[in-house]
């Protein structure tokens, strides 16, 4: 089957503004495949763009693709692929490191300075029909797990990533703030590794969704009594000062803090509750070394990764996907090229 000439995108101009555009179909390198693109998750960070423009240093100066939680078919291949692979399902990872950087060479290959990552200003993401990507950052998907699924392995990362920091070990208490799609993981994947997992969420909507993702006791942050300190560990994804406050205070001693939500870009931490109970707080910034686990999980049907999807959005419907996530009872909307 021959490809077209050309491929629909919806490009970002400036805050608040989308068009749809046409571009020529891109053609892979050395080393790339095309991908078809079949389904792309709707992140918070997508919505900021388009609603705000920025997100912390990243600044939106030029008309900008959105998108980069995606899954696909190969269309093609470049020099140096097995053309075997066309025609295979891929989960797009859609952060490009430096090959040789320190922290490429070291296996944190989220830290290299030099990333490029869909979406992420200048670079393009991919609300689009086709992409050109790395094969070896288009990881093979069985047949039988759906494309929004194989899509939401990005997200499931960020997860793997975030029970990887805070060492979420068989019988630890965890607690995790925020029902959203990345909380919901999460959950999900303490709750695999064996860890009692308490979530928490100021939306009572949102916690209806939590013993689905492995929770086995939830509770709304408004008005809730602070209890005595009983976790092991804390997982923040809302990025709310009052959320990881409230999340530190009821940290035991020795307990782990691991800060995955983006929102306030400084918080006034209690120093005196950390010393005393001699905390151990830290971030994690996307992820590397993921995807192998991640289709693993989603390949057996250990979570359900199609249950997050709550829309789907063609590619003239890109504004109602990007602002879906205010509607009551939304998690994931997604975008079919």
């Amino acid at each position: 089957m021959s490809l077209p000439s050309t491929m629909r995108v919806s490009v970002l101009d400036t805050p608040g503004k989308l068009r749809l555009e046409e571009r020529p179909v891109p053609v892979p390198g050395p080393g790339e495949v095309l991908v078809r693109i079949a389904s792309v998750g709707v992140c918070g960070s997508d919505t900021h763009y388009y609603r705000e423009g920025r997100i912390g240093p990243y600044v939106v100066e030029s008309p900008l693709v959105l998108g980069h939680e995606a899954s696909g078919r190969v269309e093609a291949v470049g020099d140096g692929v097995d053309p075997a692979r066309v025609g295979t399902r891929v989960s797009l990872e859609p952060g490009i490191p430096q090959p040789y950087s320190a922290e490429t060479l070291s296996g944190h290959y989220n830290l290299d300075p030099g990333v490029r990552f869909f979406a992420t200003p200048p670079v393009d993401g991919v609300f689009s029909e086709y992409a050109v990507h790395p094969a070896a950052f288009s990881h093979p998907v069985p047949e039988h797990v759906s494309d929004d699924a194989a899509a939401l392995l990005e997200p499931l990362g960020v997860a793997l990533a975030a029970r990887a920091a805070g060492k979420v070990q068989l019988g630890n208490r965890v607690l995790v703030a925020g029902a959203g799609p990345i909380g919901l993981l999460v959950s999900a994947v303490c709750s695999l590794a064996g860890a009692e997992v308490t979530l928490t969420d100021v939306r009572a909507e949102r916690l209806e969704q939590a013993r689905r993702y492995g929770a086995s006791g939830t509770f709304t942050a408004a008005g809730a009594p602070v209890p005595a300190p009983e976790y092991q560990v804390f997982i923040d994804a809302t990025g709310a000062e009052s959320a990881v406050l409230s999340g530190l205070s009821r940290l035991a001693p020795r307990g782990r803090c691991v800060l995955v939500g983006m929102g306030s870009d400084t918080i006034a931490v209690p120093v005196p509750l950390i010393q005393g109970r001699e905390l151990l707080i830290t971030g994690t910034f996307r992820y590397a070394n993921t995807w192998p686990l991640a289709v693993e999980i989603a390949s057996r049907g250990l979570i359900d990764l199609d249950g997050l999807v709550t829309s789907r959005h063609g590619l003239d419907d890109v504004e109602a996907a990007l602002v879906a996530g205010a509607r009551d009872g939304a998690l994931k909307a997604v975008v079919t090229p």
